[in-house]
C-alpha cells in the first residue's frame, strides 16, 4: 500500500518540507508520496501530515476559513500521525501567547496539552542555530534552526519532552504526535522527517 504523506499548503515552508519528506521517503526504501495539502478533501486522503513554519496566525485563519480545521482534528483523533513544526507546533497547542504582545487570538487545533509561547527566543534578527538532542527518539545530535522560534513552557501530564535548549522545551511528543520549535526542513539531516515517516507505517 502507497502511503500518502502531505503538507500543508496554505503558507510557509511547503516545498522545503516536500524536499525533505521526499529524502527521507527514499533513504528508507518506503512505499509513499509526498503531497501538498490543503482543501479538507485533500486532507481526509493522507495518512499523514506536517504542518510547516511560517505565520500560524495565518494558517489557522485560513484552515478555518476552508474548513480544513474541522477535517484536521477528526484526522488527529482518528490517529493519523502529525509533524508541527514552529508555526505548525503553536496550532497544535492548547493555548499559545506572545512573548511582546501577550495572549493571542488565534485558531488553535489544541491537540498538545501545553503552553506556548510564540517569539520566545525573539524576533527574526534574534534567529540562530544550534545542536540539540532528541535521545528518546533516538536522535542523538540535530542541528536546529530556530526562527522567531516558540518554546514551551508548561506540559501536560501526557506530553513528553523530546529536547531542551537554554533550559526551554523546543520539541515534545503525544502519540503519534510531534511538536518542534526549530525547523528540520531547512538542514540536510532528514532523521527527524524519518523519524516521522516511521510513526505513519
Amino acid at each position: 500500500m502507497t502511503l500518502t504523506v502531505g503538507v500543508l499548503s496554505v503558507q510557509g515552508d511547503v516545498y522545503e518540507n516536500i524536499l525533505s519528506l521526499r529524502s527521507a521517503i527514499d533513504d528508507l526504501g518506503i512505499d509513499a508520496n509526498a503531497v501538498e495539502a490543503k482543501t479538507p478533501e485533500e486532507i481526509s486522503s493522507l495518512d499523514g501530515l506536517i504542518i510547516p513554519g511560517g505565520e500560524s496566525t495565518t494558517i489557522g485563519h485560513l484552515s478555518l476559513a476552508n474548513g480544513s480545521m474541522k477535517v484536521l482534528k477528526e484526522k488527529i483523533a482518528n490517529g493519523m500521525p502529525i509533524l508541527g513544526i514552529c508555526a505548525g507546533m503553536i496550532m497544535l497547542s492548547k493555548t499559545a501567547s506572545d512573548k511582546v504582545v501577550g495572549q493571542t487570538d488565534q485558531p488553535l487545533l489544541d491537540v498538545l496539552d501545553i503552553k506556548l509561547e510564540r517569539n520566545s527566543f525573539g524576533r527574526q534578527k534574534q534567529s540562530f542555530e544550534a545542536d540539540v538532542s532528541l535521545d528518546s527518539v533516538g536522535i542523538s545530535k540535530f542541528n536546529g534552526v530556530f526562527i522567531r522560534a516558540p518554546s514551551v513552557l508548561e506540559v501536560g501530564s501526557d506530553v513528553d519532552v523530546l529536547a531542551k535548549f537554554d533550559e526551554r522545551i523546543v520539541a515534545v511528543k503525544k502519540g503519534n504526535v510531534i511538536g518542534t520549535s526549530f525547523h528540520p526542513e531547512l538542514t540536510q539531516d532528514v532523521s527527524l522527517h524519518k523519524y516521522f515517516l516511521s510513526l505513519i507505517k
